[in-house]
């Protein structure tokens, strides 16, 4: 095959053309485009031709809503036998020019819509064409940059996570000064600090990642946590982030200065204290980094290792060894098996069973051709990642709605909800075998999805294993050498591991935020129960913005970077403004905000996650959800597209102040 024109990947922030740097010879693109997904070649078929005859019949590919959808997409043997031999055809011309690249709205709708079998409304086109690269995504400056931004005091940034490098990445591009700040010693967030057997991500890579930055080689669908954190620590790299990150520094204090418009933040790091001022303060801390550790009597006691699962020791040896896990959330479905074949025994302390959803192919090699045509057929990986964020996004959440006239309220929502129960539990009863024992600890009691969706990466498999044991009973006490339940007997560990979460609630707050006339963040999120505008702004706190924030979480599918991304470019588009036409300092309106808390709780009293006699750490002491948002990905990417400026009050430089 001849050098290929292309154009850039889902990875690539410009509209500029890239060169094959390898060209594939003939024989070897017939072998990639015989890995390809049909309904992504199909694609490829159809920007490269524009022939419409692409999108209809005997080409429609069959809807398939499996996260790794078969790659023949139900297709007869003729019909992908053309697409295969269009496509081969088309890049092996090096003359040949896309026929359509961005096909703007309309079209996009009805090549979604082909590529998928299904109909997608066209509310989604605009927000896929972003997030695939077809047209801009970042926020820019529509001219000049303003010569104020020389002499700008920077924003301070709290957190190298995927949200802080999302974030950061926007204002390098602008050229708006900041500091970054993070108490580890590189960046990763959770990626960096998560370092436990199985760790990986739940969400597959291809939506799991950054719209802009070079495309990453993936090993599978669903990543390695290794492969999550290099691919973090070049995305900052390639942004230019990564060299002006703080390290090992953390935001001790802040304050917002009335008098010249700023926050004070006191920052703490290697070489001592420092106060900053800056423009504005933007916690990008996340909901899923402040350990929850339990207050387990005589835990004191135990005379070997005891830690958080996300404080796993570097030195640690299991094989041969008595460990207790004690918890059966995300991260202990993710231990549990990868443990449980070199230890010498392990104990799981269960408070409550889970729903886990069965992910066939979930650790499948993404292969040689396939990863060609990733990397360097146009448009391939762009409808690649259109495919995961469709299957993982919204689909689901229709289907978590209560129906007020169901007759079985106690164990679902509503028919679709009853019949994933009924798959789920046929999936626990095939997986568990001649095991009877384990099935009444097994089956949850509440409807299915009601806590965080978890993937079945051989849990169950696990627990049945002879040195394996699922205990029930409430976890009493610790002694020196072992635990003791509600059953009163003693079960022997040299090792305890507290798989159990994170304490959800604080937020932002554990930065210590003082906001106008004095008011602690903490005080103004008391009562564990954290709420703001979008998630992003509080008020009577300017110029302060959060990322991750409350009820932004995401309880049916889709991507936190795809969720940091659009907090981001919120972020970025106010700093942008606020610039532009010279003024100090935002502040969300009180009747704003309470207006859109309302409506969020008003949709979450329709959901599943208000549902009676069910515990989750989406939920407060008082029951309100404060984790995760209601709302569809389409809706809140709309929301926070463009900030409205309506919505706050204004202080210009001048002094005046806007009113309401």
């Amino acid at each position: 095959m001849a050098t290929e024109s292309v154009r850039p990947m889902i990875g690539e922030s410009d509209a500029t053309e890239t060169r094959v740097e390898e060209p594939l010879p003939v024989r070897n693109l017939v072998d990639a485009v015989s890995e390809a997904d049909l309904r992504v070649l199909l694609m490829v078929v159809f920007h490269l031709t524009g022939d419409p005859k692409w999108l209809d019949a005997p080409f429609r590919p069959k809807r398939d809503v499996k996260l790794i959808a078969d790659e023949d997409a139900g297709l007869s043997p003729e019909a992908s036998a053309e697409i295969r031999g269009q496509a081969v055809a088309l890049l092996s011309d090096p003359e040949r020019q896309p026929a359509i690249d961005d096909p703007g709205n309309e079209l996009m709708v009805r090549m979604m819509s082909a590529c998928l079998g299904e109909a997608v409304p066209p509310e989604y086109a605009p927000m896929m064409r972003e997030e695939m690269g077809l047209c801009r995504r970042q926020v820019d400056w529509s001219g000049e940059a303003p010569a104020a931004l020389e002499s700008a005091r920077p924003v301070i940034i709290a957190g190298a996570g995927a949200s802080g490098i999302a974030l950061a990445a926007n204002l390098e591009t602008l050229g708006i000064p900041y500091r970054i700040v993070d108490k580890n010693d590189d960046v990763g967030g959770t990626w960096f600090e998560n370092v436990y057997p199985g760790c990986g991500v739940d969400t597959p890579n291809h939506a799991y990642s950054f719209s802009f930055g070079k495309p990453y080689r993936w090993s599978r669908y669903f990543a390695p946590r290794r492969e999550i954190y290099d691919y973090l620590r070049r995305c900052a790299d390639e942004a230019g982030v990564r060299r002006k990150v703080e390290f090992r520094t953390r935001v001790s204090q802040a304050d917002w200065d009335e008098t010249e418009q700023c926050w004070r933040v006191r920052i703490e790091g290697p070489q001592g204290g420092e106060l900053l001022q800056g423009s504005a303060l933007v916690s990008a801390i996340g909901q899923l980094s402040l350990p929850s550790v339990p207050e387990i009597p005589g835990m004191e006691t135990f005379e070997g290792p005891v830690f958080h699962s996300s404080a796993w020791p570097d030195d640690l040896e299991l094989s041969g060894r008595d460990v207790a896990v004690v918890g059966t959330g995300a991260s202990a479905m993710q231990i549990v098996p990868s443990i449980v074949d070199r230890v010498k025994s392990l104990t799981v302390y269960q408070r409550s069973p889970q729903w886990a959803r069965p992910i066939p192919r979930y650790h499948d090699p993404i292969g040689t051709g396939a990863q060609w045509l990733l990397e360097r057929v146009p448009y391939y990986a762009a409808w690649y990642r259109f495919a995961m964020l469709w299957r993982y996004g919204d689909g689901l959440l229709p289907t978590l709605r209560k129906d007020p006239n169901w007759d079985h309220p106690e164990r679902s929502l509503n028919r679709i909800n009853d019949r994933h129960r009924e798959e789920m539990t046929k999936h626990i009863v095939r997986e568990l075998g001649d095991r009877q024992d384990l099935l009444k600890k097994c089956i949850p009691n509440y409807p299915a999805y009601g806590k965080r969706i978890l993937l079945d990466n051989g849990w169950y498999g696990a627990i049945t294993r002879p040195n394996a044991e699922l205990v029930t009973d409430n976890l009493l006490r610790i002694t020196a050498d072992g635990l003791i339940a509600g059953d009163n007997n003693f079960r022997k560990a040299e090792v305890i591991v507290l798989a159990t979460g994170f304490k959800v609630g604080l937020m932002a707050a554990r930065l210590n935020v003082t906001g106008r006339s004095g008011r602690r963040l903490a005080e103004a999120w008391h009562n564990d129960n954290p709420t703001a505008h979008l998630g992003i702004t509080v008020p009577g706190f300017p110029n302060f913005f959060c990322m991750q924030g409350p009820n932004t979480g995401l309880g049916h599918g889709g991507s936190a970077i795809f969720q940091a991304e659009c907090q981001a470019r919120y972020i970025a588009g106010s700093l942008v403004r606020m610039f532009r036409e010279d003024i100090a300092a935002i502040d969300v309106k009180q009747t704003v905000h309470d207006e859109y808390v309302r409506r969020v709780d008003a949709e979450h009293e329709a959901m599943i996650w208000t549902h009676p006699g069910m515990s989750t750490y989406y939920r407060n002491r008082q029951g309100r959800v404060i984790s995760v948002m209601p709302w569809r990905l389409v809706d809140y990417w709309a929301m926070t597209h463009e900030p409205d400026f309506d919505d706050y009050h204004l202080t210009f430089r001048d002094g005046g102040r806007a009113t309401e």
